[in-house]
């Protein structure tokens, strides 16, 4: 497996995973890649340097796995903050923070789903969104 730092034309930083690059390149000729924030399909490789391991054994957990752990902590925690003080209004998130934007609406935290196509016309309209993070898999779910 191979990770790659990408982005899209909105510059929307998110990573994706590959067989090998190989499969990167036959994804992004037919047109299967896309931004998770804003569906768009202009995605491309981000400069990146190599992460190379030592020979040299450091014992206990690998500095990757550590570093991944505590962002899925900090996700889940944002997660939770987002969850327990924001409203949730479902499917009618467009509709919510086009209203609060225009000052139509309460200006208050909010979160729900919108469609991908909704997400770009709530950034082509200055309505400032963002992705929630995903729940974080249960300890007795991880192999």
């Amino acid at each position: 497996m191979i990770k790659y730092a990408l982005t899209c034309d909105h510059d929307h930083a998110f990573e994706g995973w590959f067989g090998s690059s190989a499969d990167y390149d036959d994804q992004q000729a037919r047109g299967l890649l896309d931004c998770p924030v804003c569906g768009s399909k202009a995605v491309r490789k981000q400069i990146m340097a190599p992460a190379v391991r030592g020979t040299k054994k450091t014992g206990g957990e690998p500095p990757a796995a550590k570093m991944q752990a505590m962002m899925m902590e900090a996700a889940g925690r944002i997660r939770r903050h987002v969850e327990e003080n924001f409203d949730d209004v479902g499917d009618a998130f467009a509709r919510e923070a086009r209203a609060i934007h225009e000052g139509k609406a309460e200006d208050r935290g909010i979160y729900g789903q919108a469609s991908p196509q909704e997400v770009r016309e709530l950034l082509e309209e200055g309505v400032s969104v963002a992705p929630l993070p995903p729940e974080p898999p249960k300890k007795n779910d991880v192999h």
